[in-house]
């Protein structure tokens, strides 16, 4: 069985965190396949075009799968858990997850302006800008302090932390 890994990424809304999944997808797809989960707490994803024929046949509550050449896109009306998810993937070496505070995965939790210490109970390490002086706040001994601008290190900190899934 293939070695796969999983690390996750939290944060409040305009933290940065869809910005450094990118960042670090962008980076590791080069030598690896990668593999993203998104959450949407509040289902406001739109994932297709009023009209179009894939958009009528999810409007019918069935699981719908569009093929093309170039994608496989998968539109479910159920939720899905972590497991079913990386089953349904499969053919990755290192997935990202954005949200889903309640996983059991090494989190990395993004700040910019000031730090939400709530975070604290779910992370393992914070990614902050220099917009933060972090000795204002109560970081605990064990989470890491990340440089958000700072790709390599945030990189290197995932293929330490990362855990096998």
């Amino acid at each position: 069985m293939k070695n796969r890994v999983a690390v996750a990424f939290t944060g409040p809304s305009g933290s940065g965190k869809t910005t450094l999944v990118q960042k670090v997808s962008s980076q590791l797809i080069k030598t690896q396949k990668v593999a993203i989960i998104k959450n949407d707490p509040k289902d406001k994803a739109v994932f297709d075009v009023e009209g179009k024929d894939s958009h009528k046949f999810y409007q019918t509550g069935a699981e719908v799968v569009v093929t093309s050449p170039t994608r496989t896109t998968y539109f479910s009306q159920r939720e899905k858990s972590l497991a079913e998810i990386v089953a349904m993937i499969n053919d990755f070496d290192i997935l990202l997850v954005e949200g889903l505070k309640t996983l059991p995965l090494p989190r990395i939790a993004i700040f910019r302006t000031k730090i939400d210490e709530s975070y604290f109970d779910c992370s393992e390490a914070i990614a902050i800008d220099d917009t933060i002086d972090p000795s204002v706040y109560a970081i605990p001994d064990t989470i890491d302090i990340l440089d958000l601008n700072d790709l390599d290190q945030i990189i290197d900190w995932i293929k330490t932390h990362a855990i096998s899934i």
